[in-house]
């Protein structure tokens, strides 16, 4: 019989991701950590006027989502303007919450807003919880998706 006890065991932690599917030529399974390493970090500071509970403050560090979605190779002519203006991105939480984005929103040729796939938040890694979606321009924080789950990325066509 053995003196040594038994190392106590260490609870795994599983790292959170989320699927980036759609229209896209290299669909991905994506971890905060794969966000972090795989693309530059940008940082923003938002203030979020919330109805019920007032300003709330924050930081958040991540990739710009274009620059996420742009590497998975959507499926629209990048020097045409018009193709890529009717594309749209959903975003999915865990909790079910979610929102729509058009791509010219993000687009540096056209809206140019900074919309984060954040890693960290009030300088804590998101790494456990998941990605968050941050849309530092809005007023509220109704766009804000916690613990994302999918990014769609996907051509809008019209009704026939």
């Amino acid at each position: 019989m053995s003196r040594l006890s038994p190392l106590p065991r260490t609870p795994r932690v599983r790292a959170a991701s989320f699927a980036l599917r759609g229209d896209v030529d290299r669909p991905a399974t994506l971890t905060v950590r794969d966000l972090r390493e795989g693309w530059q970090q940008h940082r923003t500071e938002v203030v979020f006027d919330c109805a019920t509970s007032g300003p709330q403050r924050h930081s958040f560090e991540g990739p710009l989502l274009r620059e996420v979605v742009l590497d998975a190779g959507p499926a629209f002519a990048p020097q045409r303007r018009k193709d890529r203006s009717r594309f749209l991105l959903a975003v999915t939480g865990r909790d079910g919450h979610h929102t729509v984005l058009s791509w010219a929103e993000i687009d540096a040729d056209f809206g140019n807003t900074p919309v984060l796939l954040a890693t960290r938040m009030d300088n804590q890694e998101l790494d456990t919880v998941g990605s968050q979606l941050v849309v530092p321009a809005d007023r509220c924080g109704a766009r804000y998706i916690s613990a994302i789950t999918r990014v769609w990325v996907g051509a809008w066509a019209t009704p026939g």
